[in-house]
């Protein structure tokens, strides 16, 4: 680490929820070769572009190492879809590059605003995952800075322990500054989609059980109002690619078309008070009637990332912030789970602002990748006094379960249960021994569940 890099100047860092905040020594490197000479080995993190709700990027004290400006591409293979590129490519670039030209991210969250890096480091997955897996199926190969400054290739064949276990590895066994991923061929940026309105999670869970199979996108809005024998009702929204001959013919003309920016933006931290159950039920009863009503044909935009329509959306939380509770349960024994929890949410107080609900097929990814074959469900909620206890509660709940939480959303998972719902854990424990010995690379995250 050089000299400059040890006297750059606390900021404060936080996820997307904005909850924990603390401060760290964040660098930008703008070159690989950058990223080398600026790792401090007394401790560091690599970030891309924040989109982590809790703390898994933050290294309070310490430093956070700043990816986003490693944005270049580097090779792309058109006959195959093979896209070289530096890590902090994000894939909102990704898209305005080559969406064009015919070309889309083969696995994709709910927002556009996440780095390759990033993508890797939480194997992130999407609406697809009970048809096309997490991000590793699209990842081909990725050069990674070791501790001790060494670069090596990891891929299936070469160095596959660190390969795998890179994925969900949450950047603590190294630096990931390129990788080669695969894009998907498409015809259109549309696709054509289908909403379901259900009454009850009982219809909800049958209505995803008799679609999976026939659309390779599903995901589905609860109302976190509903209580008693409405527990569970809401709009499920399925879809498919869309090819030129779908559309109708006012869109065929461009059929490839890009979006602009944000619509809006949320341009400061509301007050808190805005947050009441009021707002709550006007805000989700207005959510509900879009989705009804969404047309035959959707935009990718819609369709993937509604709200990146929204700069900032997150601010609206509150100066407080919120975390989102994502967990996911086996199919087994998971609809009255999921009754159970939907319950207990609702029986509490907590006022959750935003429920989503899918089905995730076989898992795909790494050692500490999250999805597995079963229900995933996250929910928002503004930081208050009881929301740690509440967490706590249904951590229980999911544990018993034989499921998990997702570290990508996660603010309040402890060691004992973090170890209890990730059974390879001491295998990853392993490859981290032998890839990162002097535990160079940390986070909040790492230090609260037990990772280091």
């Amino acid at each position: 680490m050089t000299a400059a890099a040890r006297d750059v100047p606390s900021v404060e860092v936080s996820g997307w929820g904005l909850y924990p905040r603390g401060f760290s020594q964040l660098v930008e490197p703008e070159t690989v070769s950058e990223v080398g000479r600026a790792l401090d080995q007394r401790g560091s993190i690599p970030r891309g572009l924040g989109r982590s709700y809790g703390d898994p990027a933050m290294n309070s004290g310490g430093q956070v190492m700043g990816l986003h400006r490693l944005d270049r591409f580097m090779h792309f293979d058109e006959g195959t879809g093979t896209l070289q590129c530096e890590a902090g490519v994000s894939l909102a670039r990704i898209i305005s590059a080559f969406g064009p030209r015919g070309f889309f991210p083969m696995i994709t969250p709910g927002t556009k605003f996440v780095t390759v890096g990033g993508c890797i480091a939480n194997d992130v997955h999407g609406k697809g995952h009970h048809a096309q897996g997490s991000f590793a199926r699209s990842v081909v190969s990725m050069r990674v800075l070791l501790a001790d400054g060494s670069m090596v290739t990891a891929s299936r064949t070469e160095n596959e322990d660190l390969f795998w276990a890179s994925f969900g590895g949450m950047g603590l066994l190294g630096i990931v500054v390129e990788a080669t991923i695969l894009l998907r061929k498409i015809e259109t940026t549309y696709y054509r989609q289908k909403a379901i309105v259900v009454n009850d999670l009982e219809q909800m869970l049958d209505a995803f059980a008799e679609t999976d199979s026939l659309y390779p996108y599903s995901v589905a809005y609860i109302d976190p109002i509903a209580t008693g024998a409405r527990l569970g009702r809401g709009v499920l929204t399925v879809g498919d690619h869309a090819r030129v001959e779908d559309l109708p013919a006012k869109l065929r003309a461009e059929p490839l078309r890009l979006s602009g920016g944000a619509l809006v933006g949320v341009p400061f931290e509301l007050p808190s008070a805005t947050l009441n159950p009021l707002t709550a039920r006007l805000v989700n009863g207005v959510i509900k009637t879009v989705l009804a009503k969404a047309g035959a044909i959707a935009h990718y935009e819609k369709f993937f990332y509604p709200l990146d329509a929204v700069a900032h959306w997150n601010r609206g939380y509150g100066p407080s912030g919120f975390t989102q509770y994502q967990f996911v349960i086996p199919m087994e024994g998971g609809r009255q789970v999921m009754r159970s929890i939907l319950e207990a949410i609702v029986s509490s107080g907590s006022l959750p602002f935003l429920n989503i609900l899918k089905r995730m097929g076989a898992a795909s990814g790494g050692h500490l990748s999250f999805p597995f074959e079963g229900y995933t469900f996250a929910i928002d909620f503004p930081i208050r006094e009881g929301t740690a206890a509440l967490t706590k509660r249904l951590d229980a709940m999911v544990r018993e379960a034989g499921g998990r939480i997702y570290l990508g959303k996660d603010a309040f998972l402890d060691a004992a249960t973090f170890s209890a719902m990730y059974p390879r854990l001491p295998e990853f424990r392993s490859i981290k021994a032998k890839y990162d010995p002097k535990t160079v690379f940390t986070s909040d995250l790492a230090r609260r569940v037990g990772l280091v």
